[in-house]
């Protein structure tokens, strides 16, 4: 099973985001998504984010939060464990990042950029400060047809 990290760091009411437009094959391709990647051997979900973070930006986290876990079900690319991290403190300086552009996105306008359908569920929980939480969402090619949140179906909009 594929276990990655996802965070967003946030500083002024906005997101550092990703456009991920540089790997030729890659489910996010095109997408606008958070700092992260897929775990290493040995790696727990903090390790991860950690390097994650480092290599995608250049930057060192000091304040970070897991936040919850999301589960990607997806009939092209199969099942994804997410483990979610927000962050607000950070050493560094920004660099350039390999699997696309970085750019600091106002929080307000995350949702009219190209994202996942789900990624905006996700997204509302996090600004609402709900809990740690387990979302599982699930997909048809890039359309979302289901999503439970802490066992229960809740709208896919």
């Amino acid at each position: 099973m594929k276990q990655t990290t996802l965070c967003y760091m946030e500083a002024h009411d906005r997101y550092l985001m990703l456009h991920r437009t540089k790997k030729a094959v890659d489910e996010n391709k095109d997408k606008w998504i958070g700092i992260g990647g897929k775990f290493e051997e040995g790696e727990s979900p903090e390790d991860c984010v950690l390097r994650e973070v480092r290599e995608e930006t250049g930057f060192t986290l000091t304040d970070y939060r897991y936040r919850g876990i999301v589960t990607f079900v997806s009939d092209e690319w199969g099942t994804e464990y997410m483990h979610l991290f927000t962050a607000t403190a950070w050493t560094g300086v920004q660099t350039l990042c390999s699997e696309g552009e970085l750019a600091w996105v106002e929080k307000a306008r995350v949702a009219e950029l190209p994202i996942w359908q789900g990624d905006k569920i996700f997204l509302r929980l996090l600004a609402k400060e709900r809990p740690f939480f387990s979302l599982k969402l699930c997909y048809r090619g890039e359309q979302l047809c289901r999503a439970v949140l802490d066992g229960r179906d809740i709208p896919t909009q």
